[in-house]
């Protein structure tokens, strides 16, 4: 491996900004802060440049197996790198379902050689595979998926006993979909009656609603408390939910949460222009729910920024039937500036971001040596100008589904060079060499 020395960034880590250097040897930081010197080195001049360590994406659907027409590991990591994220946790609904212990480690095996970032994959729960969590080891997934409402997939778990035995027997991490089902089939079926099939996409909120959401959340947290399950709800939407989470650092808490971007950008109100593109479970909501949600976020109720990154082709996010186009939205690419965007704002500090973007997770699952700026921490980094706004245009996107749901808008931040595992694979605009992403490593000890 190469010896880069990058001179002269701005670094944001552990709660500080500071000017300096920093010496990568062996795909690890070797050495950082101050003025560096090493001889033979490739000198990277980030003057005007914000450091900090790789967005760690806890949330993506990459389609693989099995819907690899929407999308596959490689393409979509090569994306997330473009986009300053260096580590990626992909979800079981896949075909076939990520379910059996056989099939977690297949996925690992597509993979090897091909993932642009680090890697890891959840293990899905369902009503009937018990016997398959309590063989895991707590080391073997990031965590155990169980959908407590319907989704992609048909993985929905809803038997009470299933429920109870994994939030008791689960030996890792559990994470939660958190949707009711029975109230989102009694409001469909009332928005049915009134407009059939074409249910204008205005409604997708209140189909998917505050209620259902709040009566699947705070029953995951009351299963946690009861049988003392470390428990990470996934995609909040409602300041309803806030209450269920308690403000403070992630270490030692049991119970953690996450916001996604889309749920961060938008609100009810683009449903108008932008209509199915922005259609996903749980749905985004109004601009007093987002509101709530970076209060959250700086409060420390959330802990976690993520994606959901869930593509699928053009042709079918514009079915005209509400019930038929998917749900899912295409995000890797800009979700670090999209996040980055609470900084200008005025939401959220830098420092802060990067606790929810990258330190947090690290801790929250146990990543051995990753999500820091530290000696002897693996290098992967994000340069990014602050000031270089971006506009996104289709021609740009690197997704293979071909579109974003943010064309047209400017974020005011870019992603200017991204290092994984210590290689520049990433430099504006270009990428170099090829895939380096390792499985990720958990310390759970």
């Amino acid at each position: 491996m190469s010896t880069i020395l990058i001179k002269n960034a701005r670094m944001v880590n552990e709660g500080q900004v500071t000017e300096g250097d920093l010496l990568i040897r062996d795909g690890r930081i070797e050495r950082l802060g101050g003025e560096i010197a090493a001889d033979g080195a490739e000198v990277i001049d980030a003057a005007g440049l914000t450091l900090m360590p790789g967005m760690i994406d806890d949330q993506v659907h990459f389609r693989e197996p099995g819907v690899t027409h929407k999308a596959d590991i490689a393409t979509e990591s090569r994306a997330a790198v473009a986009g300053g994220i260096t580590s990626f946790f992909d979800m079981p609904n896949t075909n076939p379902q990520t379910v059996t212990l056989d099939a977690l480690e297949d996925k690992f095996a597509l993979a090897a050689g091909r993932a642009w970032g680090n890697y890891a994959f959840y293990f899905g729960g369902t009503n009937d595979n018990i016997d398959e969590i309590r063989r895991l080891g707590p080391d073997q997934t990031c965590g155990i998926k169980v959908f407590m409402g319907a989704s992609t997939g048909n993985m929905l778990v809803d038997d009470p006993a299933t429920l109870e035995a994994i939030f008791r027997d689960a030996p890792t991490q559990v994470v939660t979909h958190c949707e009711d089902t029975p109230t989102i089939l009694a409001n469909e079926a009332r928005y049915r009656e009134q407009y059939g099939e074409q249910i204008p996409m205005r409604f997708h909120p209140l189909i998917r609603s505050e209620e259902a959401c709040w009566k699947s959340s705070s029953m995951a947290v009351e299963l946690a408390k009861k049988h003392g399950t470390r428990l990470h709800v996934l995609h909040l939407t409602t300041a309803r939910e806030m209450a269920l989470f308690e403000p403070g650092p992630v270490r030692g808490k049991r119970i953690t949460a996450e916001a996604c971007v889309h749920h961060l950008y938008f609100s009810d109100a683009d449903y108008e222009q932008r209509d199915t593109l922005i259609k996903c479970n749980p749905a985004i909501k109004t601009a007093e729910d987002r509101s709530a949600l970076r209060k959250a976020l700086a409060e420390d109720r959330i802990d976690v920024i993520a994606t959901d990154h869930a593509p699928h082709t053009w042709e079918e996010k514009h079915n005209p039937s509400y019930f038929k186009a998917p749900a899912g939205l295409p995000l890797v690419q800009h979700a670090l500036c999209m996040a980055l965007e609470l900084v200008h704002d005025g939401d959220l500090s830098i420092e802060q971001l990067v606790r929810k973007t990258a330190h947090a997770p690290a801790d929250l699952f146990g990543i051995g040596e990753r999500g820091y700026l530290r000696e002897g921490y693996w290098a992967d980094l994000a340069l990014v100008d602050m000031h270089k706004p971006q506009t996104v245009v289709r021609e740009d996107v690197l997704y293979k589904c071909g579109w974003s749901p943010l064309e047209g808008d400017t974020l005011r931040s870019s992603v200017q060079m991204t290092f994984v595992n210590g290689e520049l694979k990433y430099d504006r605009g270009r990428f170099l060499g090829g895939a380096n992403g390792r499985r990720l490593v958990f310390d759970r000890g």
